[in-house]
């Protein structure tokens, strides 16, 4: 199935359109907006930041109108399973470092620090730190996240990581 996303390309892609944030989000790229405003803010979750080496470390930053923001970290080598977010659609965007998504569709692609991505409900996907550096990252929910329901590895099997390839 084709996202609007998919059909008509990535909004984010031009940050110079986008309004400014509003104080209470309503549409996609107002949420984009308040993660972007939030990125660019780095005193207010900066010092916040934990690494944890045994699971991903995450605290919810704030909350809003039916919305929540979280901010997570990934230390070299951890991923979030396959997985989709319910009911909810959000935005998601790299603060630091660089992670890997992998779409149920066998899409890989590497993010950076700025990349925003935007998922709309059932969206399936898979982030993964299969860089050497820490990464951290921004996910703003609407609604709140209730369900993360995770899906069977094959959900992306057809991505490669290219930590995951062996050469004989």
């Amino acid at each position: 199935m084709n996202s609007d996303v998919q059909i008509a390309g990535d909004p984010l892609a031009l940050p110079h359109l986008m309004p400014p944030p509003a104080a209470h989000p309503a549409t996609v790229a107002e949420f984009a907006g308040l993660a972007r405003a939030i990125a660019a803010d780095t005193a207010s979750w900066a010092p916040l930041v934990r690494y944890d080496a045994v699971t991903r470390w995450y605290h919810r930053l704030r909350t809003g109108p039916g919305y929540e923001v979280w901010l997570l970290s990934w230390v070299p080598g951890q991923g979030s399973g396959p997985h989709d977010h319910g009911p909810s659609s959000g935005v998601f965007t790299v603060l630091r470092g660089e992670l890997a998504e992998l779409s149920a569709h066998g899409t890989r692609r590497t993010l950076g620090a700025g990349t925003q991505r935007v998922f709309a409900p059932g969206y399936a996907h898979e982030v993964v730190n299969d860089s050497l550096e820490p990464a951290v990252s921004l996910h703003v929910y609407y609604p709140g996240l209730t369900e993360m329901p995770m899906h069977r590895p094959p959900l992306c099997a057809s991505a490669v990581r290219p930590s995951a390839v062996v050469t004989s």
